[in-house]
């Protein structure tokens, strides 16, 4: 299951999403809005997408991590619209057979949809500046070895 939402993602849901009787592992990633990005300190974050084309790769990423590993569950969800600090903007639970594969699609899902989906995000600084960033597409904070 993928969805882009403007509401604040719903963990238990996301879980129960990815729940099975045939899974002996579940892993769940949440993004959240941290307040220090290095020594810069934000205010808040503001998320947009072309959320045709978003829904569209994160289905993608969902359908080639079934091919990659045995999984039984996947569930992609990112937010978008004004994020507070400490709230979630981005969910990746898997299910599996096995802690191993659940682990590895995990990542590998969190690490794509970062890199190649279609959601940008600016974040506003304390001290009033603002800076949209996205991995591989602007050097940001990144260029600083800060994930």
């Amino acid at each position: 299951m993928v969805t882009i939402t403007s509401d604040p993602i719903d963990v238990a849901g996301v879980l129960d999403g990815v729940r099975s009787t045939r899974a002996g592992a579940v892993v769940l990633f949440l993004g959240t809005a941290r307040e220090f990005t290095g020594p810069r300190r934000t205010e808040s974050l503001q998320y947009e997408c072309y959320a045709e084309m978003a829904e569209k790769q994160l289905a993608e990423l969902e359908a080639e991590a079934g091919r990659r590993w045995p999984l039984t569950g996947c569930t992609l969800v990112h937010r978008v619209g004004p994020v507070p600090l400490g709230e979630a903007s981005v969910a990746v639970a898997v299910s599996s057979p096995h802690r191993e594969e659940a682990f590895a699609a995990g990542k590998w899902l969190i690490d794509t949809l970062k890199r190649v989906v279609p959601i940008w995000k600016k974040e506003n600084w304390a001290d009033g500046t603002s800076e949209w960033v996205h991995p591989g597409v602007t050097d940001g904070p990144w260029k600083e070895g800060i994930p």
